[in-house]
């Protein structure tokens, strides 16, 4: 009894952060355009000294997380086509044209890559969705410069998803920005600093990278489920690592956090066993040069590959 109770315990506290988000800033006025949004989450003051994690940070995907990797715009296209072919096409969406798309339908992907959406009005939605449309299909560049201007950036993870458990520990405080550590802060925007029980915990990561289908939305969706897995078989088989360790320490990649797209992490996560024989096909009179691989491929990763 003892030990199920404790799991229910552990899944009570790793479903937690698909629970609807409840912090200071959706308590304040609500952002009207995509602009006061950026404003409402800047975090280009942190630059000022910390200069080289933001280079970092530039670098990832978190930094376009609704326009997708530099050059591409492969997520922005994405979401159109969750549009296109995803809410156009479910009767009960609501969605007949691009202009009937609500921050609820946007939900389905923003609540990962554009989790403050949620503090923003429907002019918001009606926003992003006219730009994703205007860069997908006319290679708008003035639209591709405003979705690269919302992303995931300091504040979300060092602020507003910087606590979980908000019951326990209270809501994410406006001008505090959370890391390990607490005191000062030499910043007007945010003059204080406490410490954050998750920011070295794998469920940082999880609120986003999770456990699988969204069921608090009105229409579930599954992307990521890496933490999903990472808690119910990496950590039951002994595994000790969190997220961090592995995408921002071993990876010397630091707040760049890549993932396939690093070759560091690639030789991390496989051991890769080649074994090949060559040897000559004889038909007759016809020598046929052939050889026999075997390739033998072994995750060492705390998750399956691929995943979101």
């Amino acid at each position: 009894m003892r030990l199920f109770r404790s799991a229910l315990v552990l899944l009570g506290m790793a479903m937690v952060p698909f629970l609807a988000f409840d912090t200071q800033a959706a308590e304040e006025k609500k952002a009207k355009t995509i602009a006061e949004l950026v404003a409402m989450y800047d975090s280009s003051s942190c630059m000022e000294c910390h200069t080289e994690i933001h280079e970092e940070w530039q670098q990832s995907l978190h930094a376009r997380s609704i326009f997708g990797p530099e050059n591409t715009g492969r997520t922005a296209a994405t979401f159109r086509t969750t549009i296109e072919n995803g809410l156009k096409e479910w009767p009960h969406s609501g969605v007949k044209e691009a202009e009937d798309v609500g921050i609820k339908h946007l939900m389905i992907c923003a609540k990962c890559h554009l989790p403050q959406l949620e503090d923003a009005e429907e002019s918001v939605a009606k926003e992003i969705v006219e730009n994703i449309y205007a860069y997908a299909e006319e290679g708008d560049e003035d639209a591709a410069e405003t979705l690269q201007s919302l992303n995931i950036g300091c504040t979300i993870c060092h602020g507003r998803n910087a606590i979980v458990h908000k019951w326990k520990d209270g809501a994410p405080e406006k001008g505090v920005v959370y890391g390990n550590n607490d005191g000062e802060h030499e910043d007007e925007n945010f003059p204080k600093m406490k410490k954050s029980l998750i920011m070295k915990e794998s469920i940082l990561c999880g609120q986003c990278h999770g456990l699988g289908p969204n069921f608090d939305l009105e229409n579930p969706t599954q992307c990521a489920t890496l933490y999903g897995a990472h808690l119910f078989t990496y950590i039951p088989e002994g595994g000790t690592e969190t997220c961090q360790e592995c995408h921002m320490e071993k990876s010397k990649l630091g707040h760049n956090m890549q993932s396939y797209r690093s070759e560091e992490l690639a030789k991390m996560a496989l051991h890769v066993e080649v074994d090949a024989k060559a040897y000559q096909w004889r038909d007759i009179a016809t020598m046929t040069p052939a050889a026999n691989v075997i390739v033998e491929l072994t995750n060492k990763a705390g998750h399956p590959i691929p995943d979101g």
